[in-house]
């Protein structure tokens, strides 16, 4: 955890950054990682692209929602690249990462991997709500694979990703 603490403050300290690409898969920086991350993020409003690979972190719903707190934070995003695989961040912790996300106005490309996170039916409507805020989306890759989401789940998630008019890409992964 202390390493994510580091990078955090590091990433904060670069406000002019426009691309950032961070892998710290499986490195146990847990919830205060996270946290400490998403407020660094959240430092660098000239953001345009960022890839983010947390996978196998046991960042939780709390880490999730800091991330999806600092994420809001750069509202010139055009390009967002989420790997959040197997964190257990649930629905609460989906549902305020996809409240970051749609604060992304400028959003074209989206892609977003929250295998086994146990985010369930009431995580991916909360999904689907938040991300059809995304009204520039050009290019959805969504990899909610292991999360028992249900048929109605699928339904509202599929609500929401069928309010797009620009949207030209789509990969969808629910198995």
């Amino acid at each position: 955890m202390n390493g994510a603490k580091y990078i955090g403050e590091g990433i904060a300290r670069c406000v002019t950054l426009t691309s950032l690409n961070l892998n710290l898969s499986n490195n146990k920086i847990g919830s205060d990682g996270a946290k400490y991350l998403g407020k660094g993020i959240g430092m660098c409003v000239t953001l345009t692209s960022l890839h983010l690979y947390l996978g196998t972190n046991k960042i939780g719903a709390f880490g999730a929602t800091c991330l999806g707190e600092g994420i809001g934070m750069c509202v010139t995003l055009t390009s967002l690249h989420l790997y959040l695989g197997n964190n257990t961040i649930g629905e609460f912790g989906a549902k305020y990462l996809g409240e970051g996300i749609a604060r992304c106005v400028t959003l074209t490309s989206l892609s977003l991997s929250l295998g086994n996170n146990s985010i369930g039916r009431d995580g991916a409507e909360y999904l689907g709500e938040r991300i059809a805020r995304c009204v520039t989306l050009t290019s959805l890759d969504l990899d909610l694979r292991r999360n028992s989401i249900c048929q109605n789940g699928a339904k509202y998630l599929g609500e929401g990703i069928g309010g797009f008019a620009t949207l030209t890409s789509l990969n969808l992964d629910l198995s």
